[in-house]
């Protein structure tokens, strides 16, 4: 898969989802053999949320949350 230094990728759709709550703007989907990838600016930024979303640490609104995660499953849905 390429990407540029200062992307950032997961496969996680919470993870997606998280970073899209905490200001992290979507590049795009990339599709590699049947999955996507999720690409994202600013790998800093990036970096900092996931980790505190993998640690727990990560305080976002529920609603917010549910509403990217939505989203993103809806991107995924029409990548056909």
């Amino acid at each position: 898969m390429n990407k540029k230094a200062d992307e950032y990728i997961t496969k996680d759709l919470g993870e997606a989802s998280s970073l899209l709550c905490n200001s992290a703007i979507l590049l795009k989907l990339q599709k590699e053999k049947n999955f996507y990838w999720f690409v994202f600016q600013d790998k800093e930024l990036c970096e900092k949320t996931a980790r505190e979303y993998w640690f727990g640490n990560l305080l976002v609104n529920a609603r917010k949350y549910y509403e990217e995660m939505r989203m993103l499953k809806d991107r995924l849905f029409s990548q056909k």
